[in-house]
């Protein structure tokens, strides 16, 4: 009883409160190789460029705002490639990497994954989702020892994350399955790649992806924008996929894609 009361609590004082440090982070600090200094900095939703906002939806989770935080027809999608490939899928959406990368440890267990679907549900039923995406924005890890669009945005382009363009973004979101092997400040062949491809997923969501799903837009009218680029967009997604290299960390190993898990129309970053 008194976990369910402190943990409930918790995740209520975190959808105002700005989490501190997060485990992963506290173990880079401390683990920070020489010449690689740790560099992590809030910065608010309203202070982050839509382009950034929609790199990351584009590629790692483009049902965000039509799921409650787990995705079940992509953990359908998931669990078939995964069954008959050796290369596997990843398997959680933005919310799922929040609640495992803010309450969590770094982990490949069912215990910890059964933790991760618990506070995907307490963070989706709680907070927003403008708030469990700035959340996500600033805790997951962009480079070695870089956490957050704050770092990244100044140390690869020396620039605010309010003023990041489409293909700054694109290059950020292109490191996330592997951040400490990828580096936007000096993108190899695949990171282009992976970049150009992520600005065409940007460009099919829309610019007014966020704007679509707030109460005054018209729902059939949502439905009818979306559908006509629907296919398409599936396209992509899976060249995306496809472009993953086999060593990526990923979240979804044959064995842990469980039914309460979630998959990504895109690989997970961190385990």
């Amino acid at each position: 009883m008194w976990f369910f009361i402190i943990s409930i609590f918790w995740v209520i004082c975190l959808r105002w409160i700005n989490p501190p440090i997060t485990y992963l982070q506290l173990s880079e600090r401390l683990s920070c190789p020489e010449g690689c200094e740790f560099h992590q900095e809030w910065v608010d939703s309203e202070d982050i460029s839509l382009n950034m906002k929609l790199a990351v939806v584009s590629s790692e989770d483009n049902n965000f705002m039509k799921h409650h935080g787990l995705d079940w027809g992509a953990i359908e999608k998931a669990r078939k490639y995964n069954a008959t490939h050796k290369k596997t899928r990843g398997a959680s959406t933005i919310s799922q990497q929040v609640a495992k990368n803010v309450f969590l440890w770094p982990s490949r267990s069912w215990i910890r994954k059964g933790f991760e679907v618990y506070f995907t549900y307490l963070i989706e039923f709680f907070w927003s989702k403008e708030r469990i995406l700035e959340v996500y924005l600033n805790v997951i890890e962009m480079g070695p020892c870089k956490f957050g669009v704050g770092a990244a945005a100044q140390d690869y382009f020396k620039t605010t994350p309010a003023k990041l363009t489409r293909d700054q973004a694109a290059l950020i979101a292109a490191c996330l399955p592997n951040p400490k092997k990828f580096n936007p400040g000096a993108p190899s062949g695949y990171m282009r790649k992976r970049q150009g491809q992520i600005t065409r997923l940007m460009r099919l969501i829309g610019d007014n992806y966020f704007e679509r799903y707030n109460d005054y837009w018209p729902e059939e009218k949502r439905v009818k924008e979306e559908s006509k680029v629907e296919k398409q967009l599936e396209v992509e997604q899976e060249k995306l996929q496809e472009e993953v290299p086999v060593d990526t960390p990923s979240d979804a190993n044959p064995e842990e894609v469980m039914p309460n898990d979630t998959t990504l129309q895109a690989p997970s970053q961190q385990p």
